[in-house]
């Protein structure tokens, strides 16, 4: 929208019920709403969005990321009512969606490919057949899928069947479709991929390779360009095999081709994204272009800009994506409000992609991506070094991210040496999962945030001791200040003194300190001092009620003030014999009934959430008790899903 801003282009924004206060809708010049939460009545409605097109009398549409933006349907649809498509043909569409179809064009168009069954025959038989042809491990992939949606990895012919259903009922609900190949799957390779470029007078370009390789659940979280490490022959190679493929289909605009990359840099086409990829921003960084902008003009008809000998590589650029999800707990999803967004301060070297703001809602319906983190620099190392600094000073309150989780990645030593796989999260768990504790100089920056915040007389303060005065006649003042981190308490005395400093002790250490809070009015960061032992310790903090947020060189630390036990309910926990709701979502599917007995292990039901399927399995064995939620209803996290008795 910004971009169309600045050529001249109004904008009209769709929208669904869930999303009318969203930052989409704010920027566009005019939007209309165009169904309930749930995709396939509104943003899968491609119907819908048509006639949207001819009430506001919009020529054109830009299709995204997601949704319809790879559905030949939609493109045909266009098409038919004279309502350019911001995209290739629908032919390359197809060609490129149907990823058996894809297979033989690239193999003929001489882009090497990886072997494996693209067949018509789609019995459950013939798939497991022809992956015991092919040897586990196999990839089982929606022939017209993609981010990572109806894809799952069997390593044994035992999983298999579950692996394949679960991809089916995922690619049905993300595409409409769950015809399935089998390829084999290369352990620990590199995801590369190529920005293509074509227009409507034959002209093709590459915008060099983008590495993507770091993953979870098979989508991306961090992608940088160029890729590291690659030799000249293979980068040129590389991108040369890119524009062959996008010749092959007659391919006009965005796209991008992924490729295989084994540990010798033998690259094999995995498949084509036709439309504009979500990490394209780094691929601007360093050929310093705007590639939406260069999809507009070649819709409109004018030729590619530039030629393949006027494009350079200049530096290097991260994209970090900011997830609402719960990293310590399987990258779980997660939905709920964001109380305090204040991403870092823009730089030029520096840019902060986002749909949303404070206040608003990380929806249950949708993807749970924030932001995107994109930073550039001379080589490499100062773009990372420049990643980690913006990460350190990206505050988000509300729900649990993964900004912790990219600061530990971007840090870790083989990451900077840019040895990156598909496996690198799981090869490295451990390292890039410390267990850390918090230290006593950030309980010394904490202390002051809450002392500092019942001085101030903050009405968001419900802390226990946010009343008590200060002064003291005959004796200083004395109390005792539990903080709670990751379920641990830690007990400090703190002794005010007349001077304004505080003695504080936690077992056999103690500090004399002066701290302070400072404020700055035009970044809006509030920033914690304090002054120990000839040694001055800061960092960016945020008080709200009971809480203490301390934005560290390691990432966030949150710390807790815990409430009084009369403040806090009594209600029943949940037990052993419960199987909860993970994170926020919708049931799709019950496959017990109240009596029936189950197993260990055993699927109970499946949630959807963010896009992605979840299966419930019992915690234990034993009879179902109860069964609250039917399909079709959303639930919150932590929600009992399934109650199993006890048995004696």
């Amino acid at each position: 929208m910004r971009t169309a801003r600045d050529m001249g282009v109004e904008t009209v924004a769709v929208y669904s019920e869930a999303d009318a206060k969203s930052l989409h809708v704010a920027l566009a010049d005019s939007a209309y709403c165009i169904g309930p939460a749930e995709s396939q009545k509104s943003y899968l409605n491609k119907e819908k969005i048509i006639e949207v097109c001819k009430i506001s009398g919009s020529q054109a549409v830009h299709p995204g990321y997601g949704f319809l933006s790879e559905n030949t349907e939609f493109a045909e649809l266009c098409q038919e009512n004279d309502i350019t498509f911001i995209g290739p043909p629908s032919t390359a569409i197809r060609d490129m969606g149907i990823k058996s179809t894809s297979k033989y064009i690239m193999s003929a168009a001489n882009v090497p490919i990886i072997e494996g069954y693209h067949g018509d025959d789609q019995s459950e038989t013939r798939l497991l057949q022809e992956a015991e042809k092919i040897g586990y491990p196999v990839m089982i992939k929606a022939v017209r899928g993609g981010g990572g949606k109806g894809m799952r990895i069997a390593m044994t012919a035992d999983e298999f069947s579950s692996q394949l259903a679960s991809a089916k009922n995922e690619a049905l609900k993300s595409f409409n479709d769950d015809i399935m190949l089998i390829e084999k799957f290369v352990v620990n390779p590199r995801h590369v991929e190529v920005q293509v470029f074509g227009d409507q007078h034959g002209n093709y370009v590459y915008l060099f390779e983008r590495d993507c390789s770091v993953q979870r659940r098979h989508q991306k979280v961090i992608e940088e360009a160029p890729a590291p490490g690659l030799s000249d022959d293979v980068r040129r190679s590389i991108g040369e095999a890119a524009v062959r493929a996008a010749q092959a289909v007659n391919y006009v605009g965005a796209g991008t081709v992924e490729f295989v990359m084994d540990s010798e840099q033998n690259f094999y086409f995995m498949e084509m994204n036709t439309r504009l990829q979500v990490e394209h921003p780094v691929s601007e960084m360093i050929t310093d272009t705007d590639l939406v902008e260069w999809q507009l003009r070649v819709a409109a008809g004018e030729p590619l800009p530039l030629t393949q000998d006027d494009l350079q590589i200049f530096g290097h650029a991260f994209e970090a994506r900011v997830y609402a999800e719960d990293p310590n707990n399987d990258f779980m999803p997660g939905a709920g409000p964001l109380h305090h967004v204040l991403p870092p301060e823009l730089v030029p070297y520096m840019r902060v992609e986002t749909g949303i703001r404070q206040g608003d809602e990380v929806s249950v319906h949708y993807d749970p991506m924030i932001a995107k983190l994109v930073v550039w620099g001379e080589d490499r190392p100062t773009a990372l070094s420049r990643l980690i600094s913006a990460l350190q000073r990206y505050q988000i309150i509300g729900l649990n991210t993964n900004i912790n989780f990219m600061l530990s990645l971007a840090k870790h030593p083989e990451f900077q040496l840019g040895n990156v796989h598909t496996s690198f999260i799981s090869q490295h768990n451990d390292s890039l999962f410390p267990k850390r504790d918090v230290t006593h100089e950030e309980l010394l920056l904490a202390v002051t945030c809450l002392l500092s915040n019942r001085r101030i007389g903050s009405p968001n303060n419900t802390g226990a001791f946010s009343s008590l005065a200060s002064a003291r006649f005959n004796h200083n003042k004395e109390e005792i200040i539990t903080l709670q981190h990751n379920s641990t308490d830690r007990k400090l005395r703190v002794v005010s003194h007349g001077d304004g400093s505080l003695s504080i002790s936690e077992g056999d250490v103690l500090s004399r300190i002066e701290g302070k809070m400072i404020e700055c009015e035009k970044t809006g960061r509030s920033t914690a001092v304090v002054e120990s032992n000839g040694r001055v310790l800061k960092c960016d903090a945020v008080v709200m009620d009971n809480n203490v947020y301390l934005f560290t060189e390691h990432g966030l630390v949150h710390l807790t003030l815990p409430l009084p036990k009369y403040q806090t309910s009594d209600m029943a926990g949940a037990t052993l014999s419960d199987a909860l709701a993970p994170m926020p979502g919708v049931v799709d599917k019950v496959f017990v009934q109240p009596g029936e007995r189950v197993e260990e292990g055993q699927p109970m039901l499946v949630m959807i959430a963010m896009k992605m399927e979840y299966v419930i399995k019992a915690p234990r064995a034993g009879l179902v008790e109860t069964v609250p939620f039917q399909a079709g209803t959303t639930v919150q996290k932590g929600a009992r899903l399934v109650h199993i008795a006890e048995e004696s």
